[in-house]
């Protein structure tokens, strides 16, 4: 008599269980993993964000133009304090080191998620009428941030601009000051930033010493100036 196998239903029950185990097991692998990936590109993303627009900011300001503004007395366009700094540049967000001059306007804000800010503003320049909108009886006016501005970093301890005093005969001596309304313009600019919260996994800000070099004597009258 030949004898009969299969299983039972307990067995069954058991291995029907066991695949849905591993299988949620499994699911819940590949969700863990694409959270993981996701958070990983969404930091590297923010990263590669805040070095170019960390590059930005040295690019906007090494890049400063010692074009005359039309804000009262005749003078560089080119003023600041710990808190703001305005400046024609060559170089921009939108456009790089291509298309017109833009007047750059740097300004420490509060951040809504703590900190505070730096905020900057972009617009082009068409001579030195445009730059008389942002004076007022030959003072600058306050910085306007709206809807338009870019955040340049954000959730910081601090945010400070100085500005290093240019001394021809001598390049190393010369001051760190927080203020600048000069006639002439300072030899270098510093940012400096720190991170609201260092223990973050996102890159840290830099701080950032730009050298501006430019050598000719502002005073001086030029051909094409004349």
């Amino acid at each position: 008599m030949q004898s009969e196998r299969g299983v039972t239903l307990i067995e069954l029950l058991f291995a029907v269980t066991l695949v849905g185990l591993i299988s949620t097991g499994l699911l819940f692998a590949m969700r863990t993993s694409l959270l993981t990936y996701d958070r990983l590109n969404q930091r590297m993303a923010d990263d590669r964000r805040a070095m170019r627009l960390e590059l930005t900011l040295e690019r906007q300001i090494s890049g400063m133009l010692p074009i005359m503004g039309d804000c009262g007395a005749r003078r560089v366009f080119f003023n600041g304090d710990q808190q703001t700094l305005r400046f024609i540049s060559g170089y921009s967000l939108a456009e790089g080191s291509r298309g017109n001059p833009r007047i750059v306007e740097y300004q420490v804000d509060r951040d809504p998620s703590g900190g505070v800010r730096l905020m900057m503003n972009e617009r082009v320049y068409g001579g030195p009428t445009t730059t008389a909108p942002l004076c007022a009886s030959g003072a600058f006016l306050p910085v306007s941030i709206d809807s338009q501005s870019v955040e340049a970093a954000g959730r910081l301890a601090y945010c400070r601009i100085a500005y290093h005093e240019f001394i021809r005969e001598n390049l190393l001596a010369g001051n760190w000051v927080i203020m600048w309304n000069r006639p002439t313009l300072p030899s270098a600019v510093r940012i400096e930033m720190a991170a609201l919260d260092p223990g973050a996994t996102r890159l840290p800000p830099l701080t950032l010493n730009v050298p501006l070099r430019i050598t000719r004597d502002l005073g001086v009258p030029y051909v094409d100036q004349e």
